[in-house]
């Protein structure tokens, strides 16, 4: 969705035209709500504003609906429409009826499917076809056989994802797990209490998330990591999401925000791939060491691999690798040095502390 320049939403929202209600809304980070640009509220600093084309891609990025302004009252039960997609998201591979998905949000099957597209532009099994190939296209990207590819992102016969896939991917899965074309990455940088990071994603969710001590390490960095794709620098007028993204991070990082849950393009071996989804199980203020972390994997003398695999997580903070140490308790390895895993879990520490005393 297309939103007027960022000139022109920034003097709407000092003037509050009403006329650009519905045309974009914006979120103030010192609060964390979002707001229409007419909202009658006190005015935030313009540091402090950051703009999405829809009340959902506010939701998404972890904002709250002003109660004064009321932005999501025009959409009727977007908070449930939101929480319907982040169900499909977490069962793509699953099967979902209308009748199923009605039933978690409390309303009719029609009536869902109505609020459904009218919010995000698809019906429910439309927006689940569309995961299940994403996920389609990762699991070839990753190695893993055709078949095997099918059959893990729920499609339930090789003839089915055929016909979607040559319509979807626009060549053969064979062509496409060899590499692909066209793959664009948008990266930014900004900084923060751990020093410069640089935050880049796909149309799918993050893939890239590191720190450093300049820019051009980071870039470097970066087309080292993707040296096939189309690195474009994003200015966050131009990618709002991203920009979200990147404060949402920053808030984490710099002032004891909890974790955002961002959409991530995780990319790398089978075990690479197992080790990073179970550190997303790991909670703040819990650590591990990477024997133990073997053994929940299921693979005990996999120890060495482990440890590999936590230093080639791509995504820092976000897959949280700093919470594995080693086995006599030290910090062991990390990749971007041990200072900054040290500032990450004395912070996290201090947090769960926080709130067991508030308790």
């Amino acid at each position: 969705m297309s939103m007027p320049t960022e000139q022109t939403m920034r003097n709407a929202i000092a003037s509050r035209d009403t006329s650009f209600d519905g045309q974009f809304t914006y979120g103030v980070i010192t609060t964390g709500v979002f707001c229409c640009p007419s909202c009658a509220s006190r005015q935030a600093k313009p540091d402090n504003l950051r703009f999405f084309p829809s009340n959902e891609a506010a939701l998404l990025a972890g904002f709250r609906p002003c109660k004064r302004c009321q932005p999501t009252q025009a959409v009727p039960c977007i908070t449930e429409l939101v929480e319907i997609a982040r169900h499909i998201e977490s069962h793509a591979d699953e099967r979902l009826t209308l009748d199923h998905l009605a039933g978690i949000a409390e309303m009719s099957a029609s009536r869902l499917q109505r609020l459904f597209k009218g919010a995000f532009g698809v019906s429910p099994k439309a927006y689940q076809d569309a995961l299940r190939m994403r996920r389609f296209k990762q699991s070839l990207k990753q190695g893993s056989g055709v078949t095997d590819a099918i059959f893990s992102s729920g499609y339930g016969s090789i003839s089915r994802v055929y016909g979607e896939a040559t319509r979807n991917i626009g060549m053969s899965p064979k062509a496409y797990r060899a590499g692909g074309q066209g793959e664009t990455i948008h990266y930014a940088c900004r900084g923060t209490a751990l020093g410069l990071m640089a935050m880049a994603a796909t149309d799918k969710g993050v893939c890239f998330v590191q720190f450093g001590d300049n820019e051009q390490a980071l870039i470097a960095e970066l087309e080292k990591e993707f040296p096939k794709a189309t690195l474009n620098a994003s200015p966050a007028q131009q990618a709002v999401e991203l920009d979200a993204w990147m404060e949402a991070v920053d808030r984490h990082i710099s002032n004891g925000a909890p974790r955002p849950e961002l959409p991530l393009d995780i990319r790398g071996t089978v075990f690479q791939m197992k080790v990073w989804q179970f550190l997303l199980s790991v909670r703040e203020g819990d650590v591990l060491s990477y024997t133990e972390l073997a053994k929940h994997i299921d693979k005990p003398k996999a120890v060495r691999a482990v440890a590999s695999a936590c230093a080639a997580n791509r995504i820092g903070v976000l897959i949280p690798c700093h919470r594995i140490l080693r086995g006599d308790g030290g910090l062991g390895g990390y990749r971007w040095g041990l200072d900054r895993k040290r500032a990450l879990l004395d912070a996290e520490r201090q947090r769960r502390q926080s709130r067991k005393s508030a308790r």
